[in-house]
């Protein structure tokens, strides 16, 4: 079979027996950075050297066919360098391969840095959605963010020190300035540091500088104040103000919870 097993996030503490115990025992791991696990498993004391296979974004799918085969016979344990593997990780490939050709996969659940997160971030954690990385390029990252403008449940992501900023910028302009926003930094390690407040009053702060490895966890929408028809109606004052239609949507989706898309489409055809 293959096994999918989570790792430490950052303390190596957090390594669940389960986990010494699979390490001790594999023959062979498929890794994300083979030089990761070497580490590890000099971390955790493991005296096993399994056979290691690289397995990551670049040559996962050519590679999940044989990853398979392999494990059609033996058991194949599969790590990314930090937490659970398919969960913005490689591995997501070699899972639905396996599933197609009948291979049995099991998981040896630990860390994860979205659940952490989620958990000291003090917003609802009832309801959740987690969104991976937002996109590197603003006009790309502007875009995504509008289409979550209406989305009702706590938000997670993981973001870039060096564009943490400009994300919360964003955040801002496309959510609302005072949705809150907790940022988690260095979870389980040493520097592990948490910081909350509105997504426009931890922009000076973040703009100062910010090092190491980031979860941001966004609160959701609030429910729709105001009918939609309403919501066109403020649609349409703002376009006659001089704003373009796509930003006046997105402006009201921010305040109001109703759907920015769908507010640009109503908004559209009372125009034409």
């Amino acid at each position: 079979m293959i096994i999918l097993a989570a790792t430490p996030i950052g303390n190596l503490g957090d390594a669940s027996r389960r986990l010494v115990e699979a390490l001790e025992a594999a023959a062979i791991i498929a890794a994300e950075d083979t030089r990761t696990t070497q580490r590890l498993l000099a971390g955790l004391g493991v005296s096993n050297r399994p056979r290691l296979i690289a397995l990551h974004d670049h040559n996962e799918k050519e590679r999940a066919g044989e990853v398979v085969a392999l494990a059609r016979d033996q058991d194949v344990l599969v790590l990314s360098d930090a937490g659970m593997p398919t969960v913005s990780d490689p591995g997501y490939g070699l899972v639905a391969a396996a599933a197609a050709a009948g291979v049995t996969v099991s998981v040896i659940p630990g860390p994860s840095a979205v659940l952490a997160a989620l958990a000291v971030s003090g917003l609802p954690t009832d309801r959740f959605t987690f969104e991976g990385f937002l996109p590197r390029k603003p006009g790309d990252r502007r875009g995504a963010l509008a289409a979550l403008a209406a989305e009702r449940r706590t938000m997670v992501f993981f973001e870039s020190p060096a564009r943490l900023a400009a994300s919360l910028a964003d955040i801002a302009a496309a959510l609302g300035a005072e949705r809150r926003v907790a940022v988690c930094r260095e979870l389980t390690k040493l520097y592990e540091e948490v910081v909350r407040g509105t997504a426009s009053s931890l922009i000076e702060w973040a703009a100062a500088g910010v090092r190491g490895e980031l979860v941001l966890v966004v609160e959701g929408a609030p429910a729709a104040q105001i009918a939609f028809p309403d919501a066109v109606t403020q649609v349409l004052e703002l376009v006659r103000g001089g704003a373009r239609l796509k930003d006046a949507a997105g402006e009201v989706s921010a305040h109001t919870g109703h759907s920015s898309r769908e507010l640009y489409q109503a908004s559209l055809a009372v125009r034409d």
